[in-house]
């Protein structure tokens, strides 16, 4: 019996994260101490009591959801993965759980990720969209053929994937891939096209700062969303990092690696129950679990 822990992204926050670690635990307490100090704000408040519109902004957003993560990760006595994977920004989460990454040089790449990511965005009109019950291949040729720029980039599980890009592209593709069958195309309520190539000024700027970083050997292989393969390579795993701001993330793929190299059980930790859902579409023999 082989176990994965899987580390979410963003969108998995509500109101009240993590409170209840501070409350209840006093090394958990320590390190959210230790983070409002590197980020040089009281984030444990917005966490703890702020509201969800609080919690959306991007500069908030991701080092919550990192922290309500790594913490939980943290505390659990019988912690011993055999592989890990993050969806996303997760995947910082799942590189300080595997001993890649120290928690500090992580929240300072996540915070320096999060602000590079909202620049970029502010740069362009750009958005995201959900779209149902298609191939992905059907999707991705649809995405080619739309004049502009619109890409794949996140395969959730089969029949889900979200398309990324500028604005009028991103709608031009919708009412295509609807023509094609497609059961929902439907914009989200992001500020920005994550995993498309408009996210090159971000991954510029994040550059410099994830090479500056020093990244250890994991204990064990992390599956990351560019290659959807085990990577243990410290040089590597930077280089996918950078990579994975302007590529798709492909969490089919590597659920369906993770259970091809025989993961059995699947462990969610961090805020919500999204990636268990989608590991149950992907690979429905898979026992999940929240941490």
């Amino acid at each position: 019996m082989k176990k994965a822990y899987v580390f979410p992204g963003q969108g998995s926050q509500f109101p009240g994260m993590g409170k209840d670690l501070y409350e209840n635990n006093e090394a958990a307490r320590a390190l959210f101490e230790r983070a409002n100090e590197i980020l040089g704000f009281r984030i444990t408040d917005i966490m703890f009591n702020g509201t969800e519109e609080e919690l959306k902004q991007t500069k908030v957003t991701q080092p919550a959801i990192f922290l309500h993560s790594v913490i939980l990760a943290s505390t659990l006595s019988d912690f011993n993965p055999d592989m890990v994977a993050g969806h996303s920004l997760g995947e910082f989460s799942a590189l300080v759980a595997n001993g890649a990454l120290s928690f500090e040089d992580a929240l300072r790449l996540v915070s320096a990720r999060a602000q590079a990511m909202q620049k970029a965005c502010e740069l362009q009109a750009s958005t995201m969209a959900a779209v149902l019950g298609l191939a992905d291949e059907i999707v991705e040729k649809i995405c080619a053929e739309t004049p502009g720029i619109v890409v794949a980039a996140n395969y959730n599980c089969p029949g889900q994937l979200v398309i990324s890009g500028e604005v009028e592209a991103v709608n031009k593709a919708c009412e295509a891939l609807k023509a094609a069958g497609a059961k929902r195309a439907l914009l989200l309520p992001v500020g920005g096209a994550f995993h498309s190539p408009l996210m090159e000024p971000a991954r510029i700027e994040l550059s410099a700062a994830i090479e500056a970083t020093p990244f250890n050997t994991p204990r064990c292989p992390v599956y990351q969303n560019v290659t959807a393969s085990a990577i243990i390579d410290p040089a590597e795993i930077k280089n996918n990092l950078l990579i994975q701001l302007t590529a798709p993330v492909k969490w089919t793929q590597s659920v369906t690696q993770m259970t091809a190299d025989g993961a059995t059980h699947y462990i969610e930790v961090g805020p919500g129950k999204v990636l268990q859902g989608l590991v149950k579409k992907i690979s429905p023999t898979a026992e999940v679990a929240s941490a």
